[in-house]
């Protein structure tokens, strides 16, 4: 089992599209790389620092990092600074949060390679996870809980 931690926007939706994925053996939103200290979610929303984080527990043997990495910048624009769809401020950057660094060199080649196709600098952090507090109760699978909740990724990339 590894672990991989993804900031893409509002954690909800990015949750919910890992969530459909084989090999995905467990999800959880949160606040990673921000201050020390657990916030609350008004905190996160009034600048805490905080970026809405998804942890990801995967089966490499089912899917493969690069896989993920990939998936993930199908629904990311990942030249956006501090915004994804509608959602603007510092808690919606976009972060590749790392815990172990033999993860390094698959991450870097995906990302040397998002960054020839968009032809300029990416505005993804990729860098080790300092810190990660899970989000409140009604955040965890909040799409699955009310199915009509805003997502700023498509509906054509859910595919349950």
């Amino acid at each position: 089992m590894k672990t991989i931690y993804l900031a893409g926007g509002c954690f909800w939706g990015v949750q919910k599209y890992f969530d459909q994925f084989e090999g995905v053996c467990y999800t959880e939103t949160g606040y990673a790389n921000g201050p020390d200290s657990a916030p609350s979610y008004q905190e996160v929303c009034a600048d805490s620092g905080h970026a809405e984080t998804v942890r990801i527990d995967y089966e490499e043997s089912v899917i493969s990092l690069t896989e993920l990495l990939d998936r993930y910048f199908a629904v990311i624009d990942p030249l956006s600074i501090n915004r994804q769809g509608h959602d603007e401020g510092i808690q919606y950057r976009t972060g590749i949060y790392y815990t172990d660094e033999a993860q390094l060199p698959e991450i870097n080649a995906v990302f040397a390679a998002q960054e020839k196709k968009a032809g300029q600098k990416l505005a993804v952090e990729k860098e080790p996870l300092r810190n990660f507090f899970t989000a409140e109760e009604y955040h965890q699978k909040y799409l699955d809980k009310n199915p009509g909740g805003y997502c700023h990724i498509p509906l054509g990339f859910f595919t349950k």
